[in-house]
């Protein structure tokens, strides 16, 4: 199979923000991983001089030694705190033989995106935003991804997983105008990502060609509060180096807004490591302790610890209760990858209102 050219209508249809991207934002201009805090911290986003705090007030003081002055603003294609619980189904069919197919449609378009306040980045994204939409199914599903390339370079998406190599996103390349179908029968279970496997492989990853792959076991997990969480870094300089850490692409998002939880509610991370020029990262739950399932094959099989160490493409299940109400940080334990970004807090409260917090999904 080969790449279809895009027609004149299906341009029409991307529009025109599509093809050219998004312009007028900036890239800092920083000619060092030193200048890069010196413009997060007067934009407000890197750690401070520490004020005394209250006993009992210990968010408060994490908030002034470390936390940030304003938000990026949703930009109308990327949210993160709508992108932690939005898992996308697909437009979903029965076909004759009793299978369940999906069909998505996946855009790659080029546009800035921002990860800090004032801090731009030129990404290459799916659908417009870093990471990609979480696509989600059941072992067994037939997929189907129409792929088209309105960006400036040429693209692919690659699955983990099984499927035939003809599917498998090394190649045919998407040149910019082109179009592709990927359509494989979703197996293994478990949790996998997919990305651009285009070369220069470390570029097209890095740019933001990436998302999370969800295949659920026929019958389902426990119901639990799902989240997605994506650790990524950017050079927000292009000098091969990471300025900026996150997770779900924004710098302190979830410690400027904390995510609720209810008190001994099962809680599951979805956690995918798609940091590029580093060679792990990790993740480090405060004041409680949680179950990793292994790339989330295997529900018999985990070990309960606090912080696990991943390196780029790897990915695991976690599972968690929190037993007590209040603050609880969760990081990278890398110092620095938290002091430039990756931090947050769950806050864990006795009832949660109906209309708050983490949904609770059991198996769609």
């Amino acid at each position: 199979m080969k790449p279809e050219k895009l027609s004149r209508r299906d341009w029409l249809k991307l529009g025109a923000a599509g093809v050219a991207g998004v312009s007028g934002a900036t890239v800092l201009d920083l000619a060092s991983r030193g200048g890069a805090r010196a413009a997060l911290a007067a934009s407000g986003a890197m750690p401070r001089e520490p004020k005394v705090a209250a006993v009992g007030n210990s968010h408060a003081a994490h908030q002034e030694a470390m936390g940030i002055v304003g938000m990026p603003a949703p930009d109308g294609m990327f949210d993160p705190a709508a992108f932690l619980t939005d898992f996308d189904y697909g437009e979903v069919t029965k076909r004759d033989d009793g299978h369940v197919a999906r069909r998505w449609e996946i855009v790659a378009l080029d546009r800035d995106i921002e990860i800090a306040p004032g801090v731009f980045f030129p990404a290459w994204t799916y659908n417009g935003q870093v990471p990609g939409p979480t696509l989600r199914c059941t072992e067994g599903d037939i997929l189907q991804v129409d792929f088209i390339n309105a960006g400036s370079h040429p693209h692919t998406i690659h699955f983990h997983g099984t499927h035939p190599p003809e599917m498998d996103g090394f190649e045919p390349i998407v040149d910019p105008g082109q179009r592709f179908t990927y359509e494989f029968e979703a197996k293994p279970f478990g949790l996998h990502l997919y990305h651009c496997h285009t070369m220069p492989l470390k570029r097209h990853i890095h740019k933001g060609l990436y998302g999370t792959f969800i295949v659920d076991p026929p019958e389902g997990r426990e119901p639990a509060r799902e989240m997605v969480m994506v650790m990524n870094a950017f050079d927000s300089n292009l000098d091969g180096d990471n300025e900026v850490y996150a997770v779900n692409t924004s710098a302190f998002y979830y410690q400027h807004h904390p995510v609720h939880v209810g008190v001994d509610d099962l809680c599951r991370i979805y956690l995918v490591n798609t940091t590029e020029f580093d060679l792990i990262n990790s993740f480090h739950l405060h004041a409680g302790m949680f179950k990793v399932f292994r790339t989330g094959t295997r529900p018999d099989q985990y070990e309960l610890t606090d912080t696990i160490m991943m390196c780029q493409g790897e990915r695991h299940v976690l599972e968690f209760r929190l037993e007590n109400p209040g603050m609880h940080m969760f990081h990278a334990h890398q110092s620095e990858f938290a002091e430039l970004g990756w931090m947050g807090f769950f806050e864990a409260v006795e009832r949660l209102a109906a209309d708050d917090g983490v949904p609770v999904r059991g198996h769609v």
